[in-house]
């Protein structure tokens, strides 16, 4: 597991903006084990400021919690510093990584350089679960996460879904992880993203429908940008 290095992520927010983090854990992984992490808290951008009761309740954060803390711009220079030229990893990078995303565009900032992998999407690939959240996938694997949205303990539960994952499929890096299960790796930088997707097939797989990446000319302040829309019945003319 010599080359399994790379920084997991998890992002806790003020409300159910995605666009309003409020706190950050990071992991650091070399040789699949963790060896530094971080929880930076943070006022989220302007314009996405509120706190909503329900998130509090969930995180513990509230609006007199980031008082005094870094803004979101602040934060984020300290987060691709710790980043560097990992990969990262999340369960639900669709979440996480829009949460850079959204909050950028609040704050008028470009997007960060970021290659990152999936978990939520390569465990729905690659086993077969009541439920694809976080403690579910861990406990999968044998393992438990004992502080649910607190950022810095999903953030380490995401590296260990991935470790163990790895593990399993007899991967020794992310990349190797990312076609063993059938997805590839999503990509952010300043003017363009792709996401963490399946793929048509995964290697001594089945097939699977290969989603689309997001339009570069799509608007990623607009509600339904990152988003999976799905019509039941039917539709009149």
């Amino acid at each position: 597991m010599s080359g399994l290095n790379f920084v997991a992520i998890d992002f806790e927010t003020a409300n159910s903006y995605r666009g309003s983090p409020c706190s950050v854990g990071l992991v650091r992984f070399r040789g699949g084990q963790p060896v530094d992490r971080a929880h930076l808290i943070m006022q989220p951008p302007a314009a996405a400021a509120h706190f909503d009761a329900f998130n509090t309740q969930l995180h513990g954060i509230s609006a007199e919690t980031v008082r005094d803390q870094p803004s979101w711009a602040e934060r984020l220079n300290d987060i691709v510093e710790f980043i560097g030229d990992d990969i990262v990893v999340s369960h639900n990078a669709s979440f996480d990584i829009g949460v850079i995303r959204y909050a950028c565009a609040a704050d008028g900032i470009a997007w960060p350089r970021i290659d990152f992998f999936c978990t939520l999407v390569a465990a729905r690939r690659h086993l077969r679960l009541p439920s694809y959240r976080l403690p579910f996938v861990l406990n999968a694997y044998g393992a438990e996460l004992g502080d649910h949205h607190h950022a810095l303990a999903d953030a380490h539960a995401a590296g260990q879904v991935a470790v163990l994952m790895a593990a399993e499929v007899g991967a020794t890096s992310i990349h190797g992880l990312a076609e063993a299960v059938g997805t590839v790796i999503g990509q952010m930088s300043a003017d363009q993203f792709t996401g963490s997707v399946s793929i048509a097939t995964a290697r001594g797989g089945s097939a699977a429908l290969a989603l689309p990446h997001a339009s570069p000319d799509a608007d990623p302040t607009g509600y339904l940008y990152g988003r999976t829309v799905v019509f039941t019945g039917a539709l009149s003319r």
